[in-house]
């Protein structure tokens, strides 16, 4: 009785909480258009969960943007808006801000809730995802986007959701519409030594990060027959959640340049965010 109470009037909580919260800020406005909670997405619903998130990706495109204005970003699996949030410092005067998504529902969401950014555009694309798009084609098709426009790509908790040949179809359109030099931000579920490492913690009940689901995060399913691509046993679509192994990441970025890895803390240690982080170049 208490939790169906709780849960019936949390989102008259969390609207009052946001509208008093504003009222407190003084030293950051990169909070202040964070949804209310049936608008937020992307496996984050805590208003601090957004605001924490926000807060280590704007540092991060800080740091790969070569100026704080004019830039051009685009944003592959905007949902909701979280990093169009992030990015909205950095393409203020002359720069821009594409998002774009499969969800038809989130980019209207976003039409109508930035419409104050007028450098902001959210396009949908119409292709299948069997998570968040089932009812559209399965289809690849170019992102609506021109070739060598970008300073910056983000895609936040994308690549864990495509199997291969989307996979590799769109990083290779990371490259063309990136300009020389550009950057992109991209988290991965990625197999590598340190996902090993963290096997071995939760098989043996001594993970730290992730007590309650140990055995939540092991990649050990094909997705659709690759044998790169991977997924967990319990998913009800392979892309759910999906993983990479160092050989299929190799084939899908070797024509960029490395610049930095993160990894993250669903491999049972301390880590920048819950998925592993990629800073990417065009050379």
């Amino acid at each position: 009785m208490m939790k169906k109470l709780y849960d019936d009037s949390f989102p008259d909580l969390d609207r009052d909480f946001r509208r008093m919260d504003k009222k407190q800020i003084r030293r950051t406005q990169n909070i202040r258009l964070i949804p209310e909670l049936r608008y937020r997405r992307g496996g984050k619903l805590s208003y601090a969960e957004w605001g924490h998130v926000i807060g280590i990706f704007q540092t991060l495109i800080y740091n790969h943007l070569s100026s704080t204005s004019n830039n051009d970003i685009l944003d592959i699996g905007c949902g909701t808006g979280l990093l169009g949030i992030a990015s909205e410092p950095y393409v203020r005067n002359k720069g821009s801000y594409v998002g774009i998504d499969v969800n038809e529902r989130d980019i209207d969401y976003c039409r109508k809730q930035y419409t104050k950014w007028p450098n902001h555009e959210f396009i949908h694309l119409d292709i299948s995802n069997a998570t968040y798009a089932n009812q559209q084609e399965d289809k690849l098709i170019p992102w609506p986007i021109d070739s060598e426009s970008k300073d910056l790509i983000t895609a936040l908790s994308v690549w864990t959701h495509l199997k291969e040949d989307h996979s590799r179809f769109y990083f290779d359109e990371i490259y063309r519409v990136l300009r020389k030099n550009g950057k992109a931000i991209v988290t991965f579920f990625y197999l590598d030594e340190h996902y090993n490492n963290s096997i071995k913690l939760r098989t043996k009940g001594k993970g730290r990060f992730h007590r309650t689901n140990q055995l939540k995060w092991i990649f050990d399913q094909s997705s659709y027959g690759s044998e790169n691509w991977l997924h967990p046993s319990w998913v009800k679509h392979p892309e759910d959640a999906i993983g990479v192994r160092p050989k299929g990441m190799n084939l899908m970025t070797k024509m960029f340049k490395q610049v930095e890895y993160h990894p993250g803390n669903w491999k049972e240690q301390p880590g920048l965010y819950f998925q592993d982080v990629f800073v990417f170049e065009k050379e």
